[in-house]
């Protein structure tokens, strides 16, 4: 564990905080405090423009009472002591609480931890920043005469919490840092585009693109110049690992996000203990992994990191958990607790979710496709937790002929079907694992921080 360097204000509410769980349980069976501050930093590198942005910063304080069935909350920025104390009043005074319930505030727990970093970017300069996205740009739009416009988006967010209840005190610093390089080459009924991204929970030593990767980059954004249509209809498919992340995430993720039990949303409520996926398939959402962009070391109600398996061998066990949704339906708790800022409630929300990897080398999943095609890059994900309906569009595929990956191209691929029918569609299981990282919404708000991923995987469905 490493002292987490706390922003000052932050550092000096901290030992206080026992304090006003004390007067919060005087009312009610329990209480928490959670202080939050977020911060960030956007460098956006386009041939004739360039733009930093310091992304909107919050900071503040949420205060919590709740007796098993009412939960209640205030939220006040920043972190004075008169205005947490204020707010508290206002909580316990409004609202009566049944001093009969019984909440667990979970084991004891002690901590301060910050995520690991080689180069943390709080020690670079915004010039160093810059210089270093320009070189990549520059590496990048010298690839190829044919380049219409190379970009470079960098994107830097960090967040400080402490949290607090009778059971814990905790403090973390979390960094985040996503690098992404983007082309465009022209074609004669249009433009076609390729990118690539690097999300890391972690420092600046993770961002490196190397002469090889960029090329690839433009390889296959030349690539789609030629690209055909597919033929709609069933395929034998091997899905790359970000692909694999979108099955995974659509499927058992936003459809085991408990709140959607509770609100009659989500199909999988009703299969727990059932299968629904072949017995190769394992699902984990799991916030303490380091290589998942999602990652933190404790949730916004305290609950510390640590991986929970949604499918074990084609199974449904359990779905993820805040600690309204699993008092409401007597679930275990996970560390899924999320909001997206000290304004916003928690919901229960996916971290790191991936399928887990299996003992096939990959090599060996082509090789077992006679014709198939090749799902490499996803462009879009949707779900429907109620019908249980999927569907991932592919920006781009390549065909599979006698175990082999030929040149021959197709843009878009969509791929659709039944929950069950596709997992139970997975035939082999790669050996192979990777993670894709960015921003996931809860509809179209709530927005955290995720990773998706897995390993390669060969299965039979659907596409047009």
């Amino acid at each position: 564990m490493t002292q987490p360097h706390l922003p000052p204000a932050m550092q000096a509410l901290r030992p206080k905080l026992g304090a006003v769980v004390e007067g919060i349980e005087r009312h009610a069976p329990y209480g928490a405090v959670l202080l939050s501050a977020q911060q960030g930093v956007a460098i956006d590198l386009k041939s004739r423009e360039e733009t930093v942005t310091e992304l909107t910063p919050t900071a503040g304080t949420v205060v919590t009472a709740f007796d098993g069935s009412t939960m209640q909350e205030r939220a006040v920025s920043g972190f004075a002591l008169s205005d947490l104390e204020k707010a508290t009043r206002e909580l316990v005074g409004e609202v009566g609480f049944d001093r009969h319930g019984s909440v667990d505030p979970g084991p004891p727990r002690r901590g301060d931890f910050q995520t690991a970093m080689e180069i943390d970017p709080a020690a670079l300069t915004l010039t160093e920043k810059l210089e270093r996205c320009r070189d990549i740009r520059n590496r990048l739009q010298a690839r190829d005469e044919r380049i219409l416009d190379a970009r470079v988006r960098y994107l830097e967010l960090g967040e400080h919490k402490v949290f607090c209840n009778r059971a814990a005190d905790l403090a973390q610093r979390i960094q985040r840092v996503r690098l992404m390089v983007f082309v465009s080459v022209k074609a004669d009924d249009g433009v076609r585009y390729n990118w690539d991204d690097k999300s890391f929970f972690g420092g600046w030593e993770h961002l490196t693109f190397s002469d090889e990767e960029l090329q690839s980059v433009v390889d296959n954004a030349l690539a789609l110049l030629s690209a055909e249509r597919v033929e709609p209809g069933e395929y034998a498919l091997v899905t790359a690992p970000g692909v694999t992340g979108v099955i995974c995430h659509e499927s058992f993720g936003h459809g085991v996000e408990t709140d959607m039990f509770l609100k009659g949303r989500a199909k999988a409520a009703a299969y727990v203990d059932q299968t629904v996926a072949s017995p190769l398939v394992d699902i984990f959402d799991d916030p303490s992994n380091r290589d998942g962009y999602g990652g933190y070391f404790f949730d916004d109600e305290g609950m510390l990191a640590a991986p929970t398996k949604i499918v074990d061998r084609g199974t449904f066990r359990q779905g993820i958990t805040d600690l309204y949704s699993a008092q409401a339906l007597g679930l275990p708790r996970t560390p899924n607790g999320r909001r997206q800022d000290f304004r916003r409630k928690a919901y229960p929300r996916m971290t790191t979710t991936f399928v887990g990897a299996g003992t096939t080398p990959v090599e060996d999943l082509f090789a077992q496709v006679e014709h198939g095609l090749y799902l490499q890059k996803w462009s879009s994900g949707m779900e429907d937790p109620q019908g249980w309906g999927i569907q991932v569009t592919c920006h781009y595929g390549r065909e599979i002929r006698n175990g082999k990956v030929t040149d021959r191209v197709y843009s878009p691929i969509g791929m659709t079907g039944y929950v069950p029918d596709v997992l139970q569609g997975i035939t082999a299981v790669g050996d192979d694992l990777e993670f894709d990282g960015g921003t996931c919404g809860k509809g179209h708000k709530e927005y955290v921080s995720t990773s998706a991923g897995g390993p390669h995987l060969l299965l039979r469905a659907r596409v047009g």
